[in-house]
């Protein structure tokens, strides 16, 4: 079965979750109507579906190859990213004034899983190629804007994010790299990075990386860090191409999944130094990286939603055609096996945790625009700090969710999910380094308990704790007999995020450990909690406009969410306010090998 994309699942989203009919009428997308977004999808679906998803399987078994210093990615790739280029995908949610077309993040998010549902090894250049517009956007003089953007925006470049190093992994405080200043303004770069996704290959004529480095006089820690634009190959005045920098790959990593993706190890300055350029200002270069962290963030999150919604369909076909064992009622031969109950609990789990993660991210991205968009200064200020605060629930939920579902989907395969050739264990193999990449999850559930929770005193979690609870409070008062105990039960774990929300403020003051403890279930909560909640608006949308497409099927979909995955909620607060009670008495010297 070739990958159908989910448009009407991310139209109803975008409608019940992201209230995309509500920000078009506000003007905030300038002249854009729900039209043009719908043949946006439509298109972006159709060439995701012909064009990148028959490279998938062929591009897991051939990878990517290091040969004679140059990346060869997989047969069809280079003309499958001619083809995105072309078509201007590439320049989707860019500034119009070096070529885009200044689309929302919020139309750019939806699209963004369809490449990545398609081919998730694909999709991941576009996305940190994006990644680099963002941060030399924001962070770079109008002299590298004006050099390096235009063909960054048209996708003839492609950009990388270059943190990492040997020593170091997610402790940027350790990055030794060095940077030296020269008379004419440029500096030469020295040191190695590592897991450098697409760090060099022939698809595109020149690569830009954005690299964490320090000054000869820098500071210690992440305040003596600078970022620098190195490009693979050299720019002249007039924008034309030249010779070679002291860029080079000396490897590939050989990876569990993603094999069509090159990880590379990057190595700069093997001779003389690799010229680069400051971006943003001296010693401050970790606030500017997190322009692209954080945008690179919220696209990985939808990347375990487009994985989780391609193993689904995958194994809702299979579960139609695989016939096995008698139904219930007895008599005739094998029933496929969707007929049978534990089957159709897992089809339906991965569908209703895929909406959901799926509502969590287009939120994200609807906070991300009004934070630009909103005429208001106070209005642009309370989504910039709504979007900070689902950020990391975005990113970790969702990359959860799409490893959960991909598991899943192996299950419902049985032993034919266990061998390749289906195709169920590549989403498993693939989706894995999701909760990895761009901060690990632990990572995200210390930044959402220490850094996201105290914002606004607080107020900024209450705002949203009272959203949600008006979600609650028009599902209970529907009184729909379809509804089942969806107000109950979102209920029970709405008061639980709470509870646990105001004791985690209270122990960070107190005991700041027994928060960090608590901080990876927390999060696991606050994204069962939204996604149950945006479900649900979806319900109440489809009782209000019973013609719209699977209307039914967005009402079960939220039941079975609060009835049956919700529930985990007062479990998890359990484990938030006191599980870590139990960890902490274990002695770290008896984890010792």
């Amino acid at each position: 079965m070739a990958y159908q994309a989910p448009v009407n699942d991310i139209i109803f989203a975008l409608r019940s979750a992201a209230d995309l009919d509500d920000l078009i009428e506000a003007g905030h997308f300038d002249g854009l109507d729900q039209e043009t977004v719908e043949a946006v999808l439509l298109e972006a679906g159709r060439f995701a579906s012909e064009v990148l998803e028959p490279l998938n399987f062929s591009g897991d078994r051939q990878g990517s190859k290091l040969a004679d210093g140059t990346v060869e990615t997989p047969g069809g790739w280079s003309d499958a990213y001619k083809q995105f280029t072309d078509a201007g995908w590439s320049a989707l949610p860019c500034p119009e004034e070096f070529g885009g077309q200044g689309l929302p993040q919020v139309v750019s998010t939806a699209v963004c899983e369809f490449w990545n549902a398609a081919n998730l090894s694909f999709g991941l250049c576009p996305l940190l190629t994006q990644g680099a517009i963002d941060a030399i956007a924001i962070g770079g003089s109008d002299d590298l804007k004006a050099r390096f953007l235009p063909n960054l925006v048209s996708g003839d470049w492609t950009g990388t994010m270059n943190l990492t190093e040997p020593q170091a992994g997610s402790d940027l405080a350790q990055v030794k790299s060095r940077a030296v200043p020269q008379q004419d303004g440029t500096y030469l770069i020295t040191g190695t990075k590592i897991f450098i996704t697409y760090g060099d290959h022939e698809m595109a004529d020149n690569i830009i990386h954005l690299v964490l480095a320090r000054l000869p006089d820098a500071p210690e820690g992440t305040r003596g860090i600078s970022l620098f634009l190195v490009p693979k190959r050299l720019v002249n005045e007039d924008g034309s191409l030249g010779a070679r920098n002291d860029v080079v790959c000396a490897g590939l990593e050989v990876k569990l999944g993603i094999h069509a993706s090159p990880t590379c190890v990057m190595n700069f300055g093997e001779k003389e130094g690799a010229v680069g350029y400051l971006v943003g200002e001296e010693n401050k270069g970790l606030a500017t990286m997190f322009i692209m962290m954080n945008a690179a963030r919220l696209a990985v999150g939808m990347q375990g939603v487009a994985v989780a919604d391609r193993a689904t369909q995958r194994a809702i076909e299979y579960a139609n055609e695989r016939r096995q064992g008698r139904g219930l009622q007895g008599g005739g031969g094998p029933v496929s096996i969707v007929e049978h109950a534990d089957v159709r609990r897992m089809l339906v789990t991965m569908q209703a945790m895929t909406q959901a993660a799926r509502s969590i991210c287009l939120v994200t991205a609807r906070e991300s625009d009004l934070a630009h968009r909103a005429d208001d200064p106070e209005a642009r200020a309370q989504a910039s700090a709504r979007a900070a605060l689902l950020t990391p629930v975005a990113k970790a939920f969702s990359t959860d969710i799409g490893c959960e579902v991909a598991s899943i989907g192996v299950q419902v395969h049985g032993g034919m999910g266990f061998v390749e050739e289906t195709g169920a264990a590549q989403y498993y193999r693939d989706a894995r380094i999701l909760p990895i990449y761009e901060g690990t999850n632990g990572i995200q559930a210390i930044d959402l308990v220490t850094r996201k929770l105290p914002l606004g005193n607080g107020q900024v979690m209450q705002a949203y704790l009272q959203d949600l609870g008006q979600i609650v409070k028009e599902v209970r008062e529907s009184n729909r007999p379809e509804f089942g105990r969806m107000g109950e039960r979102l209920g029970e774990a709405l008061a639980a995020l709470g509870e646990t929300s105001m004791w985690m403020g209270e122990q960070l003051k107190s005991n700041p450990e027994a928060a960090l403890a608590g901080a990876t279930p927390y999060l696991r909560l606050f994204g069962l909690t939204a996604g149950g909640c945006y479900l649900a608006r979806g319900a109440l949308l489809s009782v209000r406009e019973p013609t719209t497409p699977d209307a039914d099927r967005y009402v079960w979909l939220a039941r079975f969410f609060a009835e049956n995955i919700s529930v985990a909620a007062p479990g998890l607060a359990e484990s938030v306010m006191a599980g870590g009670d139990s960890l902490m008495c274990i002695p770290t010297e008896r984890l010792s090998a």
